[in-house]
């Protein structure tokens, strides 16, 4: 029904409505037949028959059950047949792309009256069309994988492709040349990590952890062995296929045996002519599942080498069960006297430790910002809960302690994204060896901190939301997921206290000797 055909009602003509087969309501200045849908309710049709209910304007006692997106599901906006006379709605959804207006929602760059020294017009429309296409392609796909658990279809992979979402998320570089960037916004010269930053954050924005991985992390975190270390041949070959969508990468580091002590893995391989021979087990391996390659870690006589192998006879991989969505694809992988071409050897024999500890910086930087992204979300569901929440007889807002919640949560996510800018605009500033050489340290030390707010944030939320906070749907679902997944952004790439040793190691490293006080 269009707004300008539906009927007028005045609230005294809504209050004859209040019994039981003849039940109307007002929300936001909507008005509802629920008569045949009562006893559908799935709070049960009592819920609907109170007397602050029935017949009554009822935005208040909604909106402290019900997210408003409930409103706008057809099964429901169907239930509309009018609205009250003189009245309009105040709460609408945000159009496709739209920023929110609740304060530190969005990163200040975004925000109304401030400026960066980081950010162009270009990051700004960027950002604008990430967000729409995000909201109209990627989020029902995010929201149905997140709940059954399956991979992402390949229809939102292709248009994923059509705008090199996966060459994108890969930095700037070469590999960019000659590509369309999000429909030729972007000139793949101009692209830099601030772009990238942009992607990172705004997919992270669904409250959807296990899709977040799903959405071709392995490919993020897979292929840079491949560009930084490959050969021309190898790249020709590998590299087309994987950003077009086509074929599915996945990092094959981790062991049952071996988790931060990268140095520790037992799988081998080999040397067998013009083959290297592969045993062993990896475990927690994100797009495992459906993965058409493994760039892998290996053991072998002179030392540890990278090895890209394909799914092949001797591969095979079975889901593990973790506290996320399966849609990831976390797997145990098996390789058993799987036989792989030296000619996928990635780097030097023997140089394997350079090519995996140098791809850890990009990984590190990526898992952060997407934690970033995630963080900002539940301080704006926490902002407008405690804003619409009423308990003894005040918003939950009204309350010191609930403020105080309510400060050190922005302050945390205002402090990290801060960080997160500062060491972007050096990676935008600096060769890749130089990121190497100066920023494993200062990411690994970032990347502790922001993860480590997100958990205090987490226990936060929660506690603002009550046992909405521990339910999969309704009110906390954001929060629920959040709280439940942030301590993979603690534990991919690198657990907290190692990334903490390696920060300081690294800064000791570069101190004079000769420092005194």
């Amino acid at each position: 029904m269009s707004t300008k055909a539906m009927k007028e009602y005045t609230f005294e003509e809504v209050a004859k409505h209040d019994k039981e087969g003849d039940l109307w309501i007002v929300i936001d200045s909507k008005v509802y037949d629920l008569s045949r849908f009562a006893d559908m309710h799935p709070g049960g049709a009592n819920v609907l028959y109170t007397d602050v209910v029935a017949g009554k304007d009822a935005t208040q006692v909604f909106f402290g059950l019900h997210r408003h997106e409930v409103l706008l599901k057809p099964q429901y906006a169907r239930l509309q047949i009018g609205k009250i006379q003189g009245e309009e709605e105040s709460i609408k959804a945000l159009a496709p792309g739209e920023l929110s207006q609740v304060p530190y929602a969005e990163p200040t760059w975004l925000s109304a009256g401030y400026s960066s020294p980081y950010y162009t017009d270009n990051h700004r429309k960027f950002q604008k069309a990430v967000r729409k296409f995000f909201v109209e392609v990627v989020h029902p796909e995010a929201v149905r994988c997140e709940d059954n658990g399956k991979k992402i279809s390949q229809d939102v992979v292709d248009k994923l492709s059509e705008l090199n979402f996966l060459a994108m998320r890969l930095g700037p570089g070469k590999h960019l040349k000659g590509r369309v960037l999000m429909g030729g916004l972007v000139k793949p010269e101009e692209y830099d990590y601030f772009h990238e930053l942009i992607l990172n954050t705004e997919l992270a924005r669904f409250g959807t952890r296990g899709f977040v991985d799903g959405l071709l992390n392995g490919g993020v975190i897979a292929l840079p062995p491949l560009f930084n270390f490959g050969t021309p041949e190898q790249q020709a070959k590998f590299v087309p296929d994987a950003l077009a969508g086509k074929k599915y990468l996945a990092l094959a580091i981790t062991e049952a045996f071996a988790g931060s002590d990268v140095g520790g893995v037992h799988t081998t391989a080999v040397r067998d002519g013009d083959d290297w021979i592969v045993n062993g087990t990896k475990k927690w391996i994100t797009n495992g599942t459906f993965a058409d390659y493994f760039t892998t870690l290996c053991k072998t006589e002179p030392g540890f080498t990278v090895l890209l192998i394909p799914r092949v006879e001797g591969v095979s991989t079975k889901p593990v069960k973790t506290a996320y969505s399966s849609t990831a694809g976390t797997a145990y992988v098996t390789f058993d006297k799987v036989r792989v071409p030296f000619a996928n050897t990635l780097g030097k024999v023997g140089n394997g430790m350079s090519v995996i500890l140098s791809n850890f910086n990009h990984e590190r930087w990526m898992v952060t910002c997407t934690s970033l992204g995630a963080q900002r979300v539940v301080v704006e569901e926490c902002l407008k809960w405690t804003n619409q929440r009423i308990a003894f007889g005040k918003p939950l807002n009204a309350q010191a302690v609930i403020r105080s919640k309510l400060a050190n949560m922005i302050a945390r996510v205002e402090a990290s994204h801060n960080w997160v800018e500062a060491i972007t605009y050096q990676m935008n500033n600096m060769s890749y060896n130089e990121q190497s050489d100066k920023l494993a340290g200062p990411i690994a030390l970032m990347k502790q901190f922001v993860s480590r707010a997100g958990r205090e944030t987490a226990e936060d939320a929660t506690q603002l939301f009550g046992g909405r906070g521990i339910t999969t749907t309704g009110m906390g679902k954001l929060i629920e997921n959040y709280h439940r997944t942030s301590p993979y952004d603690a534990i991919l790439a690198g657990a907290e206290d190692v990334l903490g040793d390696l920060g300081v190691r690294q800064a000791m490293k570069k101190m004079p000797r000769n420092a005194r006080l």
